[in-house]
């Protein structure tokens, strides 16, 4: 899902505050927490329980690397809500996209085999796909290929709550007119991966979860973890949606099939933790390709994309950042790692669309490292003014709406819209804080403030014929 985008919004600094509060209770690995300094371990816990009680996120699964060892894990809040069940940091959750880092080490390893290449075109292998001759597998690691992303909405569309065969996704999505000329671009789509994994199991003779525990969880040394496409009944953690910052309601994963090697593990907070370690010591796989892992791709024209193969890649305060999040129905999950520092921070929640789990780790990263010292014009923001004065009254004018977006303002959201928007006031303003392409859509982040200055941050994400396929309420901003 749509992850990238809520990351924006995060960095962004919005806040998110929903009505309610819950009892936070706090599950503690205390083994780990002797190994990090007591001011720190206190800093941490004020800022996600403040976290916590700020969004109503019910719960956050916290890790912490530093030195190159794990030193903090704990579990804030609520795995489940009613009947209550508290959070526990041995608990899997899903992971969402950061799943994608396991895909790209299969291929990896496929490649150290002489079994494929990376610069291989896919159609070596589904020569029946769109120009499947002039996309490589590189390209589809690096989100360079041009195939439109199948799942770039942050909330559940109907088509998801039935089961689907991963072939079927890629022979509707990957056989489309691609988005731009392989290698042009960077656009960020779920596609790319779940042909990877297709691959990995053309090309190996099994299925790809076998492989994936064969030769990458086994050896990794990775416990706990859970194939959401075939083992989601080992899930303890129940996941949750909020409607424009109303109390959460229950959110239910998508049906089986849809998540196949872009968004399909779930795992503790120390278990992704132990897979950081294991790409800063690359213990797994050869120094060469975790070169090619780490390498952020070059577009045609030499612009770097940012992204490597299965992670953003970046450098914040002079210090190299490989970073990615996850979202699937009910969850977000966030993962930041500095290989040569020695440091990473894992943050697990249990509600989608929320921006809890970025800013929790936002929140963290700093106290690791000691202290150092717009876009183009907007058409939309005018409209979206008049669409948020509408939801205030619990309306929508549908015909703005496509298919999938009318479904997910159904009775529920509206009224949920309704009673958080309309104590509000009046919509005084609206302002667009980012902008980018996805899943040949154009994504919009804005700030809508209403009358006596609270302001609100909405996602959107608009067709190229202009009809809104989504419009989401994050948060306060």
């Amino acid at each position: 899902m749509g992850h990238e985008n809520l990351r924006a919004g995060v960095m962004l600094g919005c806040i998110m505050v929903k009505t309610g509060t819950l009892a936070f209770l706090l599950a503690v690995s205390t083994a780990a927490c002797a190994q990090l300094n007591g001011d720190v371990t206190a800093k941490i816990d004020a800022a996600a329980t403040k976290i916590l009680a700020d969004t109503g996120v019910p719960s956050a699964s916290v890790g912490v690397v530093k030195d190159g060892k794990i030193v903090y894990t704990r579990a804030y809040g609520m795995a489940r809500l009613s009947p209550p069940k508290p959070a526990a940091p041995e608990m899997a959750y899903p992971i969402g996209s950061i799943s994608k880092q396991f895909t790209a080490t299969a291929v990896l390893l496929l490649q150290q085999d002489g079994k494929l290449k990376l610069d291989d075109p896919v159609g070596k292998y589904f020569p029946e796909l769109t120009r499947a001759n002039e996309v490589t597998i590189r390209n589809l690691l690096t989100m360079t290929s041009g195939y439109e992303d199948y799942a770039p909405q942050d909330y559940i569309i109907p088509a998801w709550l039935k089961e689907a065969q991963p072939i079927n996704i890629i022979h509707e999505w990957a056989e489309k007119p691609l988005d731009f000329e392989p290698g042009t671009k960077w656009q960020y789509s779920n596609t790319n991966f779940v042909l990877a994994a297709l691959i990995v199991e053309k090309v190996s003779g099994e299925s790809f979860e076998r492989f994936l525990r064969e030769r990458v969880l086994g050896p990794a040394g990775l416990e706990g973890v859970v194939n959401t496409y075939t083992e989601r009944q080992k899930l303890q953690v129940t996941g949750y949606v909020s409607y424009a910052m109303a109390p959460p309601r229950e959110q239910p994963l998508e049906a089986a099939g849809w998540y196949f090697g872009d968004g399909d593990l779930a795992m503790p907070a120390s278990a992704l933790l132990k897979w950081d370690i294991g790409i800063m010591k690359q213990s797994l796989l050869s120094k060469a390709s975790y070169a090619e892992f780490e390498t952020a791709q070059k577009l045609k024209d030499g612009t770097d994309s940012g992204y490597g193969l299965g992670t953003d890649v970046h450098v914040r305060n002079g210090r190299r950042e490989l970073e990615h999040g996850g979202e699937v129905g009910g969850f977000v999950a966030e993962n930041v790692m500095y290989p040569d520092d020695g440091v990473a921070v894992v943050v697990l929640t249990n509600e989608v669309a929320s921006s809890a789990a970025g800013k929790i780790a936002s929140a963290i990263t700093p106290l690791l490292f000691p202290a150092s010292a717009g876009d183009g014009a907007d058409t939309f923001a005018g409209p979206l003014q008049g669409i948020m004065t509408g939801l205030q009254d619990g309306q929508i004018d549908r015909t703005l709406f496509t298919v999938d977006c009318n479904a997910y303002f159904d009775k529920d959201a509206l009224a949920d819209f309704k009673s958080t928007l309309a104590p509000m006031g009046k919509v005084t303003d609206a302002v667009r804080l980012r902008t980018a392409l996805r899943g040949g859509m154009t994504f919009g982040l804005y700030r809508v403030t209403f009358a006596g200055g609270t302001s609100v941050v909405v996602t959107v994400y608009r067709m190229p014929d202009g009809k809104i396929e989504q419009l989401l309420v994050v948060g306060k901003g």
